[in-house]
């Protein structure tokens, strides 16, 4: 992969600093493991090498994202031409890889829900109609469900297209995790409304830095009649569905390993909770 193009090519680096230049790094990394969907290997010997080269791989890649960054550093210019200025510590990187990575499934992660213990883990995302159809399944390594709305969208629109539905949704509704504004905003310019709290159930007042403009804009929508009356759609519609799977179909963790044999798995499992959903609406129009 083209780690220097990837990385340059990224303007929001520019408000970052070193760290965000390592997290697109990695990002664009895990991007192009993704791709390649290579199978986790059965042998635990096997598994111990690429858990290895895994770990050498992520070093080279911060080694080289820390050489890009310290390059365009020293000729970056602010929008007046003026030297970059601020804190420009000197970084020393690992001599060898660090980190952690489990030997069972490397392309897992430690992820935690509230009221349960850590544990490796994907990010199971689906996409629902109000009939709760699973329009779109997709898994993810990240824990939190911050940037997964845009990629969401976009995959559902595809799965549409692609079975010849022409017509948009009016609305797409969210819980507070996936609040990006860059994200709702494009949604929101092709015509379709966003409803997503700015704030958490857990949080007790706003925010801080939250409290006024695009933030307190979307709590007046979602305390409004209109604003109730849609949102509430979406303890109908999506929370059922993993309702169902994981408490009364007890599909509650993946049987296979890989980041693309589980997503495979969980579109096998949407897929089915699609059949009994049309079994039940097909029996109840029938009789």
């Amino acid at each position: 992969m083209d780690l220097e193009s990837a990385v340059l090519s990224r303007p929001v680096l520019r408000r970052g600093g070193r760290r965000e230049w390592f997290r697109v790094a990695r990002s664009e990394l895990e991007s192009h493991r993704a791709e390649q969907a290579q199978p986790v290997a059965r042998d635990r010997e096997d598994r111990m090498i690429d858990a290895l080269e895994r770990m050498e791989e992520n070093q080279r890649v911060e080694l080289a994202a820390n050489e890009v960054y310290d390059r365009w550093r020293a000729t970056a210019r602010d929008t007046k031409g003026r030297v970059l200025k601020g804190n420009s510590k000197p970084y020393s990187p690992p001599e060898l890889p660090e980190g952690v990575i489990n030997m069972s499934d490397p392309d897992s992660r430690v992820m935690r829900t509230q009221g349960t213990a850590p544990r490796q883990a994907y990010n199971a995302q689906a996409s629902v109609n109000d009939r709760q159809i699973v329009l779109a399944a997709e898994v993810s390594i990240a824990a939190a469900d911050f940037g997964q709305l845009g990629p969401m969208f976009e995959t559902t629109m595809r799965e549409l297209s692609e079975q010849g539905v022409t017509e948009k949704p009016e609305v797409v509704l969210a819980d507070a995790g996936y609040w990006h504004t860059a994200q709702m905003q494009k949604i929101t310019d092709r015509g379709i409304e966003v409803l997503v709290p700015p704030d958490g159930n857990m949080r007790e007042g706003k925010r801080r830095g939250w409290e006024d403009g695009i933030y307190q804009a979307m709590r007046d929508t979602l305390t409004s009649d209109h604003g109730r009356e849609v949102y509430a759609q979406r303890k109908i519609t999506i929370a059922p569905v993993f309702g169902q799977i994981k408490y009364n179909r007890h599909i509650d963790r993946f049987m296979r390993r890989g980041r693309a044999a589980a997503q495979s798995e969980w579109r096998l499992v949407t897929a089915t909770h699609n059949l009994l959903k049309l079994h039940s609406h097909w029996t109840a129009s029938t009789a």
